[in-house]
């Protein structure tokens, strides 16, 4: 359990995975790789870190820590279904989607914030191709969605 011990040394906690509002479920694996649906910066109380549109209501700081909140809720969601997080050995993409003003476009400086955690809790191992891109929208008002793909232990 390292990479809960990280993630509770950084003040962060895995948590049952957020209910789908769609006809999907939170992670599909298939051979060594873990697909992770899209993630919104839900708090474990289930409110919204934050809402709104980078570059109006939400700052780049604000979009950060969203970003990284989404991330560990991509991790609640694999956790659901590998059962230990030790068990990836790599993160290999990243989508962080940002709900962008039109002339926002600093996203991948609020993607950074899922980058950057998951370097923190998994080296080398969590350096990932990754694209961070804006969206005129995303669910519920949500400044951020992540999706992740995991390489993943048997």
């Amino acid at each position: 359990m390292e990479v809960e011990r990280k993630l509770a040394d950084l003040g962060l906690t895995v948590t049952e995975p957020n209910p789908s509002i769609g006809n999907f479920v939170p992670a599909v694996r298939t051979g060594s790789l873990l697909y992770v649906s899209g993630n919104l910066p839900r708090l474990p109380d289930g409110s919204m870190a934050h809402t709104g549109k980078l570059g109006r209501e939400v700052s780049v700081e604000e979009g950060y820590a969203a970003a990284r909140q989404s991330a560990v809720n991509c991790l609640s969601a694999a956790k659901s279904i590998i059962g230990d997080l030790d068990k990836i050995q790599r993160v290999v993409k990243l989508l962080v989607m940002v709900n962008s003003d039109p002339d926002f476009d600093q996203q991948p400086a609020v993607g950074n914030g899922a980058s950057d955690l998951l370097v923190e809790l998994f080296g080398e191992s969590g350096r990932h191709a990754r694209s961070a891109v804006g969206m005129a929208a995303l669910p519920r008002g949500a400044p951020v969605e992540v999706e992740m793909i995991f390489e993943v232990a048997d």
